[in-house]
């Protein structure tokens, strides 16, 4: 089953998002259609609400008058607060029992209008938000919903802004066009991305990758990749993940580093048994293991290697390499300082990046690449060492 969690502002369209994956076979479940059901005639839900904002907000047929609500709580954080206390633990609740009666081949959208305002980003697997112009968007909430445009832009100024939303994105769903436009892009995304990735959950294995090597320029938004992958990792692991800590680190981790569009990511365990006890928890999450044995070369020290896991990215869309490594070892000491020293010294950079471009010429295939890449990490690991003496550089906790 994939978990999937759609938002965007009001009026940017995540509906027609949701109708047309419904369409596609996605099962939705619409927090907000939940939301309303939750506190329907009857309901304890209901009562509460009464009892804590007054029998001022029903109707004089008993149900609950919104805009009346609406009117208590808006621009007022605690009465907002104690709303979300009522309303938020049942919608929760609600959820789980669609999610358990959803078949395990599920494409399960979770349509939520406040998924980043709540912080539910990391409990799924995938996060679309639906954008258009802010300008758009008032446009159409005053044609569609009756708004003036004063309360429109009150509306829109009352959620996320667009850059924390966007932040939160693993995929961005522009709806600016026509509804064919829309329509063409969800199917695409559906068609190349959503199905494989329910696929690879589901039997545990991670995407497949292009053997072919491809160096690209440096992309801003690694950074934010990245640490969505690691939000993501830590909600799934819980407590179970203890003490250890996840990293970014690799080329993707150096800003104006050119690199292959591959996050790298590492987990510090304090052993290998720990790191196969949490393999079922990351397969969950959508990073599964990769088979075979795999192990550092622990630089310096010649002949002898470190073993170490491998986990990779189910999602087609985002490759992803995670390194789990028993903390303290010197592969993952070597992962931590390369990285440091390569930020803090741009001519170490820019020479790791002409060695790229030199190499990616001579190989077109990973692996010749990554076997060519050796010599210039014996001489990396000497030079960090180096630096770091001069500096005083300790691994990083987090």
């Amino acid at each position: 089953m994939l978990m999937v969690g759609l938002t965007g502002g009001i009026g940017a369209g995540k509906s027609a998002v949701a109708t047309r994956l419904a369409e596609r076979g996605a099962v939705i479940i619409d927090a907000d259609r939940l939301a309303r059901e939750v506190v329907e005639p009857g309901t304890d839900g209901l009562a509460e609400i009464v009892a804590a904002f007054g029998a001022g907000v029903l109707t004089p047929e008993g149900e609950l008058d919104r805009p009346a609500l609406g009117a208590k709580v808006f621009g007022d954080d605690e009465a907002r607060r104690r709303l979300e206390r009522i309303i938020h633990p049942r919608v929760r609740a609600r959820t789980a029992e669609m999610v358990r009666a959803a078949p395990p081949d599920a494409i399960v959208v979770n349509d939520v209008p406040l998924l980043v305002e709540t912080g539910l980003a990391p409990t799924y697997h995938l996060v679309i938000v639906v954008t258009a112009d802010r300008e758009m968007r008032i446009r159409r909430l005053m044609r569609d919903r009756g708004m003036s445009a004063a309360e429109a832009a009150a509306r829109i100024g009352a959620q996320a802004d667009d850059a924390t939303r966007r932040a939160a994105a693993d995929v961005l769903l522009p709806n600016e066009d026509d509804l064919a436009t829309l329509h063409a892009r969800v199917d695409e995304l559906w068609r190349d991305r959503l199905v494989e990735f329910e696929h690879n959950v589901r039997l545990r294995r991670p995407a497949r990758k292009s053997p072919e090597l491809s160096i690209v320029p440096p992309e801003p938004d690694w950074p934010q990749a990245a640490a969505r992958l690691i939000a993501r990792i830590r909600q799934h692991l819980g407590g179970a993940i203890g003490s250890a800590e996840v990293h970014h680190i690799g080329s993707t981790a150096v800003p104006g580093l050119p690199a292959k569009n591959i996050i790298d990511l590492m987990l510090s365990v304090r052993t290998l048994a720990e790191a196969d006890a949490l393999a079922d928890r990351l397969a969950a999450a959508g990073f599964p293991r990769r088979s075979g044995e795999w192990a550092d070369n622990a630089r310096r020290l010649p002949g002898e290697t470190w073993p170490k896991r491998m986990h990779g990215s189910a999602d087609p869309g985002r490759p992803v390499i995670l390194h789990v490594r028993v903390a303290g070892s010197p592969g993952w000491r070597f992962a931590l300082l390369m990285r440091d020293h390569l930020r803090a010294v741009p001519a170490a950079r820019d020479a790791y990046a002409a060695a790229k471009a030199e190499l990616a010429l001579r190989f077109a295939d990973r692996t010749g690449y990554a076997a060519a890449k050796e010599p210039w990490f014996d001489e990396e690991a000497r030079a960090a060492d180096d630096w770091a003496e001069a500096t005083g550089w300790q691994p990083p906790i987090s």
